[in-house]
């Protein structure tokens, strides 16, 4: 039985273990980044091309090398899981803006190892009091172009600083102080821009050049582009990591940064107030639990899908012997696919915020379905989605979010989720906060029922409303092996994150690969509409065809996912950063 713990983690016998997953690193990254010598047992395989990190003690993988160390070292000061989650989040807001985040939210799975217990901590963000069902259409009923993406109405009232607040006061033990330095000297000294940073900025300057105070924050004096070994000073935000850290969350959702924030948000007319910051609330819920093949699966419940569909997915995918089918063959692949599209059709139909609509979590996860969607799946043809047909489908969701792993030495664990939406959120920058502000409300669905820009429908259950928390597919996932702590791992992708966390269990379980190995593994993806099997480059023409023979459409199109993660094992802990993104890292002590 689950319980929603309140006790702080104070003591070094008290387990508490946190998983963050962000971008991804290479293979060479793993060697360089070992920093403990492993004892002489068989620690890396001679068969494993891709090799982890090996800790002894404790591990954080994040997407972003500086936020990664920062992490590590308040592990090293004594720091929990926890207390290092919440110094990587607030780092991640200075060191990686287009994801990292103040002004957008997430979702916390926390591992109480000493209890036994994971505790799910909701902090997404929320629309605001003025926002209504369809005020992102016409008068003829059409959705406007741009109003739920780039305008100061796509901002939902933000929940990070309270969500990270709220997992220190009630599992850290280190003081918020501690915690928030590191982020507050590196906004007011500066950062070295990477290759990684300069090529987003550059490639979205039409964007954020829209917003004069986000020009001015990141791009030179005279207009031009940040280059690789520049310095990025924001000392604007600096100031606000520095307001948080003396007064609290009551620093950043009441006082000069709230007024501050409401006032760019109406300017830029939008319709959150200082009212909707002072009542944002973070939820602590009850994680989604299942079982595969002996493993316990902890993921997050509505209004997060991922973790009723990861489930429900494995639910399905535990009713065939896929070791038996080899790896990415397309017995395999068929099987994964008509799994995700069944799950993917029921995601469109009943997924959303819990606390105003019913969602039939129960019956979702249960073997029973799982098994009555099973008899539906021809192993020799694709199913049409057309003919799988519930009334609604989903909102389109940007692949840049971040997440990030954290293991303590004392087992505990948490795997933390967080984003701005797209790529910097909508763009704007809170007047004198440094704070980026999220596009979260595109989230939500503009007009149910009907298809948007991108070929995808919009369920009711998912409808605008005030207060109400749209729809994500944020995964942060732990998995235990007989009450202990096995894995941390979790993904950016939008939709895809669910099946791309699902591949990375499944290729660790199924397949007895290495984390490494899981998380290097070229994927595939698909969600009942568009119907069509999306891969990533790596798969054999030979593989490519016999799919095609069982009827299935198949797109080569670009990386899936950025997945960090961790496992525990009797020789230590084992991390991997996912290579398909640069300046990722996992590191161990």
């Amino acid at each position: 039985m689950l319980a929603l713990i309140k006790n702080k983690i104070s003591h070094p016998l008290n387990f508490a273990v946190l998983s963050f997953s962000l971008l991804a690193i290479t293979p060479s990254t793993f060697a360089a980044t070992t920093t403990t010598a492993a004892p002489q047992t068989a620690i890396y395989s001679q068969m494993a091309i891709h090799h982890p990190v090996w800790a002894k003690s404790g591990m954080v993988a994040s997407q972003e090398a500086i936020a990664t160390n920062i992490g590590l070292d308040i592990l090293k000061q004594g720091g929990n899981a926890i207390d290092a989650a919440v110094a990587v989040g607030y780092a991640l807001a200075v060191t990686l803006p287009r994801a990292g985040n103040l002004g957008g939210g997430g979702f916390m799975l926390v591992y109480l190892a000493d209890k036994e217990q994971v505790v799910a901590i909701d902090y997404r963000e929320k629309a605001p009091a003025n926002a209504s069902r369809d005020m992102y259409l016409d008068e003829n009923g059409d959705v406007i172009p741009n109003l739920s993406t780039f305008h100061g109405l796509a901002i939902g009232t933000p929940g990070t600083v309270m969500g990270l607040e709220h997992a220190r006061k009630t599992f850290g033990t280190m003081s918020r102080e501690q915690l928030i330095a590191p982020s507050i000297k590196l906004a007011k000294d500066g950062i070295v821009v990477t290759a990684d940073l300069a090529t987003s900025l550059n490639a979205l300057k039409e964007r954020l050049s829209k917003w004069p105070n986000t020009h001015k924050i990141f791009f030179k004096k005279d207009g031009s582009n940040y280059q690789p070994g520049d310095i990025l000073k924001q000392e604007d935000l600096a100031k606000t990591l520095s307001i948080i850290s003396k007064e609290g969350e009551k620093g950043f959702y009441e006082g000069d940064i709230a007024k501050a924030i409401a006032g760019s948000i109406q300017e830029a007319n939008g319709v959150v107030t200082e009212k909707d910051l002072k009542n944002y609330n973070v939820v602590d819920r009850e994680a989604i639990k299942g079982t595969y093949r002996g493993y316990e699966v902890f993921s997050m419940p509505p209004p997060s899908s991922g973790g009723v569909h990861i489930v429900q997915i494995l639910n399905m995918l535990e009713n065939y012997d896929l070791a038996a089918m080899g790896h990415n063959s397309a017995q395999h692949i068929h099987t994964m696919v008509e799994s995700m599209r069944r799950a993917y059709a029921d995601r469109s139909l009943h997924l959303g915020d819990s606390d105003f609509v019913r969602v039939p979590v129960k019956t979702l996860t249960s073997k029973k379905y799982a098994k009555q969607l099973v008899a539906t799946i021809d192993p020799d043809k694709a199913t049409s989605s057309k003919d799988i047909q519930p009334d609604a489908n989903l909102p389109y969701e940007s692949d840049q979010t971040t997440h990030f792993s954290v293991v303590d030495k004392w087992g505990n664990a948490a795997s933390n989720t967080y984003t701005l939406n797209y790529s910097y959120g909508s763009g704007i920058v809170a007047k004198g906060t440094g704070v980026l502000l999220n596009n979260e409300m595109d989230d939500f669905s503009s007009k149910p029922g009907h298809a948007n820009g991108y070929g995808l429908i919009g369920g009711e259950a998912n409808s605008i409303a005030p207060g109400k928390r749209p729809l994500s597919s944020m995964s942060p996932t732990v998995i235990l092996k007989d009450n202990a702590l096995f894995m941390v791992t979790g993904t950016p992708g939008g939709s895809r994150i669910i099946t791309t966390t699902l591949q990375v269990i499944s290729n660790v379980i199924d397949y007895d690969m290495n984390i490494a190995e899981a998380s290097s593994a070229p994927r595939i993806h698909h969600q009942w509409l568009p119907d069509y099997i999306r891969i990533e480059s790596g798969l054999s023409a030979d593989t490519i065809k016999l799919l095609e023979e069982k009827g299935h459409e198949i797109k080569v199109q670009s990386a899936m996912g950025s997945t960090q993660s961790i496992m525990k094992s009797e020789t230590g802990l084992y991390g991997a950063s996912d290579p398909r993104r640069p300046s990722a890292l996992s590191v161990g002590y």
